[in-house]
């Protein structure tokens, strides 16, 4: 698409207020304005991942015409790379076919940088959803109590806040808006939940982290100017006293799939706060002793409060959050033209997906892989190779995605574990996952790591 079907396209939008401005964004960062572009978004960050009627975003506009300061500027401000437009492409996709290798470089950029130069063998990192976050985690506040006090009553600190592990979130966006409204966490300040904090015992409180940008001008000599973060959790709350600040806010449930509604950009700090918080709502006593516990270390710690229990001595992981791992699978035929795809009696009709399992005390991932699909499906696994990883905030577990090679074909099911299993060919997954048709085979949706490993095999036909 040339600039001028790019700037008829923007013309014909609705000319509201709002809609006038994302066509702006659209506009400037299809010519490459980066001045203009900059200006506009200090007013209305608001807008920045606001799409086209045609599913377009800024930074897909920008990929298109390979404008790279653009791109890097976008990203920078928290734009959201993984929209997908009305013909099921990214912006990455979208700078591949034009053949913009620089742009592609950076939409794939590793959290960690560029691939070192004496590695040319290393993988680019995959940035799957819960993955993402803009918080520093800053594990070495954690014991520095006198900081922590100091920032739970501080001004710019930031809670959000659940019920019954449930998050409280917001509906962001109007009806002049060029795409669904977005579902957001809600930001609270110490006012908010000052009431809850009081007691406790009945509470629970973790220190999430600070926002890596430092936005927020130091007050005082004594203020770092560090903007940190908080969670907490409290039985059965009502959005009541909360609906004065939030105005139609509510408590995101149930966990799947309501968690995926979220923006990608809070999907890590959800994640990560879900995560440990349901390790306290389960660990409140002991497994050493039985005894009664407290948080500690900024809520990444129960200490048992027993004198002479032996949790006491040493380090005891019973005392620290804990992560299950778990294997997630793409299964490629020996042919290489079909993949292995199962489904469970809870999924909706048609769909399927890639086989998992946890992995056992004693075994390595490669083993798991081998050992979860000899079991579910009857099909043995040769080569086994890592792909991407994602956490799993229900309750605590990281799916560890691989994608093997089988060595046998046929296909004998334990009903106990799935109820049906399958060789899919590439032009059925195709189908499936790029064209959206839904008739013989529905796919997981795009958050969820299932989704992206059979991305992964599809993308790595060069054919396509």
């Amino acid at each position: 698409m040339d600039h001028s079907c790019q700037q008829g396209t923007l013309q014909a939008e609705m000319q509201s207020p709002r809609k006038e401005m994302v066509a702006q964004l659209h506009n400037f960062a299809a010519l490459g304005d980066t001045t203009k572009l900059f200006a506009l978004l200090s007013h209305s960050s608001s807008i920045i991942n606001e799409t086209a009627e045609n599913g377009w975003s800024a930074l897909m506009y920008a990929a298109r015409n390979g404008h790279f300061d653009i791109v890097k500027m976008l990203l920078e401000k928290g734009c959201d790379k993984t929209l997908v437009n009305k013909s099921r492409q990214t912006a990455l996709d979208i700078a591949k076919f034009w053949g913009h290798k620089h742009i592609v470089n950076l939409l794939s950029q590793a959290k960690g940088g560029r691939k070192p130069h004496f590695l040319p063998d290393a993988k680019e990192e995959h940035e799957n959803y819960f993955n993402s976050t803009f918080l520093d985690r800053r594990s070495d506040k954690r014991t520095d109590t006198n900081w922590l006090n100091s920032k739970h009553t501080h001004a710019s600190s930031v809670y959000i806040i659940f019920s019954n592990l449930c998050p409280l979130v917001s509906l962001i966006g109007t009806k002049d808006s060029a795409q669904e409204p977005e579902i957001k966490l809600c930001r609270l300040q110490h006012d908010d939940v000052k009431g809850y904090l009081s007691s406790p015992d009945e509470v629970s409180l973790i220190f999430l982290g600070v926002e890596t940008q430092l936005n927020n001008p130091c007050s005082a000599e004594q203020d770092d100017g560090l903007v940190a973060w908080f969670a907490l959790n409290v039985k059965n709350l009502s959005t009541d006293q909360f609906e004065r600040k939030f105005e139609g806010c509510y408590f995101l449930q149930p966990p799947m799939p309501a968690l995926l509604q979220l923006v990608s950009t809070e999907a890590g700090i959800l994640a990560q706060a879900r995560s440990v918080l349901a390790w306290h709502n389960r660990y409140k006593f002991c497994p050493t002793c039985g005894g009664k516990t407290i948080i500690e270390d900024g809520g990444y710690k129960r200490t048992c409060v027993v004198k002479g229990c032996p949790s006491l001595q040493g380090i005891h992981n019973t005392s620290y959050p804990r992560v299950d791992p778990v294997v997630i699978m793409i299964i490629v035929h020996p042919d290489g033209n079909h993949c292995l795809l199962g489904r469970k009696k809870t999924f909706p009709p048609g769909m399927f997906s890639c086989l998992a399992g946890f992995i056992e005390p004693g075994e390595t991932t490669e083993d798991a892989v081998r050992r979860e699909v000899k079991e579910e499906s009857g099909v043995k696994v040769g080569h086994v190779q890592y792909v991407s990883c994602q956490p799993w905030p229900m309750p605590s577990s990281l799916m560890i995605g691989c994608l093997g090679v089988a060595i046998s074909t046929e296909i004998t099911v334990d009903k106990t574990e799935i109820e049906e299993a399958r060789w899919f060919t590439r032009e059925q997954v195709v189908e499936a996952l790029i064209k959206g048709n839904q008739h013989t085979l529905v796919v997981p949706p795009r958050h969820a790591i299932a989704h992206q490993l059979i991305k992964h095999w599809i993308g790595m036909n060069a054919n396509l």
